[in-house]
C-alpha cells in the first residue's frame, strides 16, 4: 500500500473527502518526520516504533574500481515491529 492508496481507504472508510484524508495522512507523516529529525522516538502502540540510528563514517572500497573511498557518517531511520503486529502476522 502506498500513500495515495492509504488516503483512498481512509476517505472511503470514514466518509470524508479525499482532500481531508490527504490532510490527515500528510499531517501524520510530517509529524513523524519532524519528531525523528528532532531525535525523538516515535511509537505507535500495537504497530511498532521508529527511531534514528547514528552510523559513524568508515573507509570502504568502490566495488567496481577497487579504489578506497570514505563513507560519511549518516543517520538512518530504523523500524522495530511491535509485539501485537508480530503476533497478528504470525497467527
Amino acid at each position: 500500500m502506498n500513500k495515495s492508496e492509504l488516503i483512498k481507504v481512509l476517505s472511503e472508510e470514514n466518509n470524508i473527502s479525499i482532500e481531508e484524508a490527504t490532510l490527515v495522512v500528510t499531517t501524520f507523516v510530517d509529524s513523524m518526520k519532524d519528531a525523528l529529525l528532532n531525535g525523538d522516538r516515535v511509537e505507535i502502540r500495537g504497530f511498532g516504533s521508529f527511531k534514528i540510528k547514528q552510523y559513524e563514517g568508515y573507509s570502504g572500497r568502490n566495488p567496481k574500481t577497487g579504489d578506497l573511498v570514505t563513507v560519511q557518517p549518516k543517520q538512518l531511520p530504523f523500524f522495530r515491529a511491535g509485539k501485537e503486529l508480530k503476533e497478528f502476522l504470525n497467527n
